[in-house]
């Protein structure tokens, strides 16, 4: 079942102690990652023997999982599972464990294309051009990317916010995840939420999109849409929505 969060619990509170406006900043790439960083643009998609799944590709997909529609998303005991919205349509959600949480959202690609690496480009300058620092990493994952975005603290001062961006190419979808709190600051929490990754099922449907284009996903049928009152996400995998503590309408799942 579903129960409503209660108000005064902010997982964004959690960030505190991982945020501090006096931190190094990640080294920056040199002209040979960048170089290297192009060489990986625009290629098919790799083998996903491990996932995230195609919805043709895994039987009884929704066992054990959170029917949000364009995904299936495991169910962890303790998860909160949170929705974001762009105009009427719920575009992302955030599974919030602990003291970390990962972002998932999903789009529409090319058949044969992979977007990821394109999409992997365009944060890290993004997050560069608002004077963050970004590291492109490989992983078990496959590669993303490890960055240090601006943000204001509670108190007014600038700090900076941990964040790991992953992402994998499917059959005609590409499934992003930003990756926040101590799992991107301490990569032994990451597991949990990495797994959470691994497993998600995505269910493109047949019906023609346009490249980029956010697969829709929908609520529960058992749950109930709480807005929350905190800002909107956007819809396109740039770098308009890289605090995913930063979110719309919530539900909490209990087990």
């Amino acid at each position: 079942m579903f129960r409503r969060r209660a108000k005064g619990e902010d997982a964004a509170d959690q960030l505190d102690e991982f945020v501090d406006a006096d931190s190094e900043d990640v080294a920056g790439a040199t002209s040979e990652d960048e170089d290297d960083a192009n060489e990986r643009v625009g290629l098919p998609p790799a083998p996903r023997p491990d996932g995230p799944f195609d919805s043709t590709e895994i039987d009884d997909a929704k066992e054990g999982r959170v029917d949000l529609g364009g995904l299936l998303v495991p169910g962890v005991e303790g998860m909160e599972l949170r929705v974001e919205v762009a105009g009427d349509a719920i575009v992302a959600a955030t599974l919030v464990l602990g003291n970390s949480a990962v972002q998932l959202q999903a789009f529409a690609a090319p058949k044969n294309e992979g977007i990821w690496g394109e999409v992997r480009k365009e944060i890290a300058d993004g997050i560069t051009a608002q004077g963050g620092a970004v590291d492109e990493e490989e992983t078990a994952l496959g590669w993303g990317l490890r960055a240090r975005v601006p943000v204001q603290l509670p108190d007014g001062t600038q700090g900076v916010q941990l964040v790991r961006f992953v992402g994998c190419d499917g059959p005609r979808w590409f499934l992003r995840g930003v990756i926040s709190g101590q799992a991107a600051v301490q990569p032994e929490s990451a597991d949990a939420l990495e797994q959470i990754f691994r497993k998600t099922v995505v269910v493109r449907g047949e019906g023609p999109m346009a490249p980029r284009d956010p697969i829709v996903l929908r609520l529960p049928e058992d749950a109930q849409m709480v807005a929350d009152g905190m800002p909107q996400q956007q819809g396109h995998p740039g770098v308009d929505d890289l605090n995913p503590f930063e979110r719309g309408p919530e539900i909490t799942e209990v087990r």
